[in-house]
């Protein structure tokens, strides 16, 4: 199942949605300020990114900038409550399924989302 993290407003999130509904592939979306993220699901998310916070939190976020936190000094524990506070530092849109993971909209990465036996 194709998982999509989004936020209202969200351009590249429509984005996102829209080409996984014209290609009849099914998503749960998840809004990030309605949708409580459990502590497995945002270290599920750090692992699954190559980068861990580097490629899933927005170091330009107004709450990184207000409160000068530097994310690398955090333990794990800490960042997870941390961003469960402050689910805005996110990325967004995040999709993920079992085999692949894809942070914002890029028109020819997300074609990985296809299953092989969709593919033409």
């Amino acid at each position: 199942m194709i998982v999509v993290y989004t936020s209202p407003g969200c351009a590249s999130c429509r984005k996102v949605k829209t080409w996984l509904k014209e290609h009849d592939l099914k998503f749960l979306e998840k809004n990030i300020f309605h949708t409580y993220l459990d502590a497995n699901e945002i270290k599920h998310l750090l692992m699954r990114s190559e980068n861990g916070t580097e490629d899933i939190i927005s170091k330009r976020s107004k709450v990184i900038q207000e409160t000068k936190i530097d994310i690398e000094d955090l333990s794990v524990q800490e960042l997870v409550k941390f961003i469960q506070d402050n689910p805005s530092i996110l990325k967004r849109p995040i999709v993920l399924n079992e085999k692949t993971f894809l942070v914002g909209y890029d028109e020819e990465e997300i074609g990985a989302f296809i299953p092989s036996s969709m593919r033409k």
